[in-house]
C-alpha cells in the first residue's frame, strides 16, 4: 500500500460561502471586467459591480416566489451568462443549485427532479418547458416554473417580483448559511445505472478552488481570460467558473461546440478547460488540411520537432539546432494550430480520461502547456493535478494540497480530503459501498503513484476484463491508445470471460471523408458500406497495432469490429461527459461481439470479423517473455 499525503496551503473558515466572492469584487473592484456576455455578435463585458448587482435582483424575486434556506432549483439549460448568474442567485437565497444536462432525457430528468426534491425548476427554451411540464405530476414538491428565453424571461419576471423584497434581505439570507450547508447537488452522468446525487458543499468547493489557485498562477492571472465550452452541468466546468468568479478573470460562456472555432477566435481567452477528445481533434484538424494541401511532411517534421522541443525542457533545455528548427516551425504550423484557438491560448487543464503523452508534448511544444489532472463529482471533483512548479507530462499529477492519496493494494485510488463529500443524495447503499470505516472514499479507479508522487490512471475497476484464461486487463489503456488514431471516433474493448481480447471500433465521421478521397472510394459510400473494405481495415489495424504496443501479447487486441456508426449521447451510447455506456453499447452490439467470438455465424453479407495477426512473444514489465 502506498500513500501520499500533501499539507493544505488554504484553510476555508466555517463561515465561507460560494457567494463572499461576488461581494468582495464588487467591494474591492467594482469596474473589474468578471464577464463578456453575448449580444448578437459581439462580447458585452459585466462588471463585477453589475454581476453582483443582478445577483441581488435575481434572488430577491427567488425569495418573493418563496424560495426557503435549502430548497433545491434545478436548472436546465446550455451555457450562457445566465446559467451563472441563475447559480449564483440561488445561493445568495440560501437554496441549493441542481444542475441538469440539456441533453438529458426525459426519465434522467424526472429521477433528478424528483430524487432532489426540487421546489422549482429554471429551463431555457420552449420544448424544455414542455418536457418538464409533462413530469410534474412524478414531481409533486415542484411549483415553480421558469423559461429563461420566454418573452419576457424568467430574469425579468423574477427581477421585477423581487422589488417587493428589501436588498437586506438577501444579506440577511446568504449569510444564515453555513459552509457546511450543501450547496448544489451534482448528478454523476453514470455510465451504468441511475445517476447518484453528490451533495457538494459551500466547504467543499471553496476549499477545492481555495487550494487550486496558488497552485495555478500561469492560468489564474490578473489578465487572464477563459471560454467556458464545458457543460456547466458537469463539475469540471463548474469548478472553473467559480475559480474564475474568485480571480476576477474575465469568463465567457458557449452554448456547445457547434461554433465553438469562431468563438474561440472572437473570444481569444488566454487559457481552457477541455477534455482530451477535443485536443486529438484539433491535432487531426490541422493534420488533415495539411495533407489537403500538400504539406503532410512538413507538419509531420513539425510535430516530431515541437515533441522533441518538449521532450527537451524536462531535460536541459533544446540544443541550437532544436530551437533553430522550432523557431522555423513557429510561423509555418505551430502559430496556425495556435490561431485556432483564438491566437492568445497558453495553457488549458485537461479532464475526464488520460491525455496520451505524444499528444501533450506536442501542444506544449507549440506553446499550448497542456495540463492533465483527476476527480470525480463526488471529489469537488479535483484531486490532483500538474501544477505550475510540479510538472510531469503522461500523469494525472501529484495530489491537490489538503488531499491524501492512497493506492490499495488491489490497486484502487483511495482519498480523503476537505474537498470529497461525505455520503450521496438519498442513497445509503451506495454510501455505505463507496467509503469504509476509517472514512477513505473508494473511488473505483485503479493507478499507481510513481516515486515522485505522480499519479497514473491505469484502467477502471468495475470495467477490468478478466479473459477466460485468467488475464486481467485494463481496457482504459487500450481504448485511450486507439482514441488517438485520426480515423476512430470511439472504441470499446471487449473479452470478459472470454478467451482473447477484441473490440468494437467507430469511424470518425469527418476523417473519413478524407480517406475516401484519397483511397479512391466513392463520397456517397457510408461507414456500413465501408467497414468490410480492405484498405479501411488495413488502416484500423495500424491503429490496433499501436495501442497493442503498450501491453502485453496475453492483453493485446486479437480482433476488433468496425461498427456501421458512431457512438452518441443523442443515441444513448455516450454520457454528456463523452464516456461511453459500457452496458448499452454491450447490448446494443451483442450480435457483433458474439460473431467475434464465433457464438454464431454471420449472416450473408455481414462483414466477418478481422483477427489481428499474431505476433511473437514480447516482454512484459518485469522482464519474462509472454507468450
Amino acid at each position: 500500500m502506498i500513500e501520499l499525503s500533501v499539507p493544505a496551503v488554504a484553510v476555508v473558515p466555517d463561515s465561507a460561502t460560494l457567494t463572499d466572492p461576488v461581494w468582495e469584487n464588487a467591494d474591492v473592484a467594482p469596474e473589474a471586467v468578471q464577464f463578456a456576455r453575448r449580444d448578437g455578435g459581439r462580447w458585452q463585458d459585466v462588471t463585477c459591480a453589475r454581476f453582483r448587482d443582478d445577483v441581488v435582483a435575481l434572488a430577491r424575486g427567488l425569495l418573493a416566489a418563496g424560495v426557503q434556506v435549502g430548497d433545491r432549483v434545478a436548472l436546465l439549460s446550455a451555457n450562457r451568462y445566465e446559467w451563472t448568474l441563475i447559480d449564483y442567485a440561488v445561493w445568495a437565497a440560501g437554496a441549493v443549485t441542481v444542475p441538469i444536462y440539456p441533453t438529458s432525457g426525459s426519465e434522467q430528468i424526472a429521477w433528478i427532479l424528483s430524487d432532489s426534491g426540487s421546489v422549482a425548476c429554471f429551463v431555457e427554451t420552449d420544448a424544455q418547458r414542455a418536457l418538464v411540464n409533462g413530469l410534474r405530476h412524478r414531481v409533486p414538491g415542484m411549483t415553480r416554473l421558469w423559461r429563461i428565453d420566454a418573452p419576457r424571461g424568467a430574469i425579468g419576471e423574477l427581477t421585477a417580483l423581487g422589488t417587493a423584497v428589501p436588498a437586506e434581505e438577501v444579506e440577511r439570507r446568504r449569510r444564515a448559511v453555513g459552509a457546511d450547508q450543501v450547496a448544489t447537488i451534482v448528478y454523476t452522468s453514470g455510465t451504468t445505472g441511475r445517476p447518484r446525487g453528490c451533495g457538494l458543499t459551500h466547504h467543499n468547493l471553496c476549499s477545492e478552488i481555495a487550494n487550486i489557485v496558488p497552485r495555478f498562477p500561469s492560468m489564474f492571472r490578473d489578465d487572464a481570460s477563459t471560454l467556458l465550452f464545458l457543460p456547466l452541468a458537469h463539475s469540471f466546468a463548474r469548478v472553473v467558473q467559480i475559480g474564475c468568479v474568485r480571480t476576477r478573470i474575465r469568463m465567457g460562456h458557449a452554448a456547445g461546440t457547434e461554433h465553438l472555432l469562431a468563438d474561440l477566435r472572437s473570444f481569444r481567452p488566454t487559457f481552457i478547460s477541455a477534455v482530451p477528445r477535443m485536443f486529438e481533434k484539433l491535432y487531426d484538424a490541422a493534420r488533415r488540411k495539411a495533407q489537403a494541401g500538400g504539406k503532410g511532411a512538413i507538419f509531420a517534421r513539425a510535430e516530431r520537432v515541437a515533441v522533441a522541443y518538449s521532450r527537451s525542457l524536462d531535460s536541459g533545455g533544446p540544443g541550437p539546432l532544436l530551437r533553430l528548427e522550432h523557431a522555423l516551425f513557429t510561423p509555418l504550423t505551430y502559430a496556425k494550430v495556435r490561431a485556432a484557438l483564438g491566437g492568445r491560448c497558453t495553457h488549458a487543464i485537461c479532464g475526464g480520461a488520460p491525455l496520451d503523452a505524444r499528444l501533450a508534448h506536442f501542444y506544449r511544444g507549440i506553446g499550448i502547456d497542456v495540463r492533465e489532472g483527476y476527480g470525480l463529482t463526488e471529489t469537488s471533483p479535483v484531486l490532483t493535478a500538474n501544477f505550475d512548479d510540479e510538472v510531469r507530462l503522461g500523469t494525472a499529477g501529484r495530489p491537490l494540497p489538503g488531499t491524501t492519496v492512497r493506492i490499495a493494494d488491489d490497486g484502487e485510488i483511495l482519498v480523503t480530503g476537505d474537498q470529497v463529500l461525505t455520503h450521496y443524495w438519498n442513497n445509503e447503499a451506495a454510501t455505505a459501498e463507496s467509503w469504509d470505516a476509517a472514512g477513505w472514499f473508494h473511488t473505483g479507479d485503479l493507478g499507481e503513484l510513481d516515486d515522485d508522487g505522480f499519479l497514473r490512471i491505469t484502467g477502471r475497476k468495475k470495467e477490468m476484463i478478466t479473459t477466460s484464461g485468467g488475464k486481467n486487463v485494463a481496457p482504459a489503456v487500450l481504448e485511450d491508445r486507439l482514441r488517438g488514431h485520426a480515423l476512430i471516433g470511439q472504441c470499446m474493448v471487449v473479452g470478459d470471460r472470454r478467451p482473447f481480447i477484441a473490440a468494437l471500433i467507430t469511424i470518425d465521421e469527418r476523417a473519413l471523408a478524407e480517406w475516401k478521397a484519397a483511397n479512391g472510394r466513392p463520397a456517397g459510400a457510408t461507414i456500413a458500406d465501408l467497414r468490410d473494405d480492405p484498405r479501411l481495415r488495413a488502416a484500423v489495424q495500424e491503429a490496433v497495432d499501436d495501442a497493442n504496443r503498450a501491453v502485453s501479447r496475453a492483453e493485446s487486441i486479437r480482433s476488433f469490429r468496425i461498427l456501421p456508426r458512431d457512438f452518441t449521447e443523442p443515441t444513448g451510447e455516450l454520457t454528456p461527459s463523452q464516456k461511453v455506456k459500457r452496458d448499452v453499447v454491450a447490448e446494443k452490439y451483442a450480435e457483433e461481439i458474439a460473431a467475434i467470438y464465433g457464438d454464431r455465424i454471420p449472416r450473408r453479407g455481414e462483414p466477418r470479423p478481422h483477427r489481428a495477426p499474431a505476433a511473437g512473444p514480447r516482454t512484459t514489465p518485469d522482464g519474462t517473455a509472454d507468450s
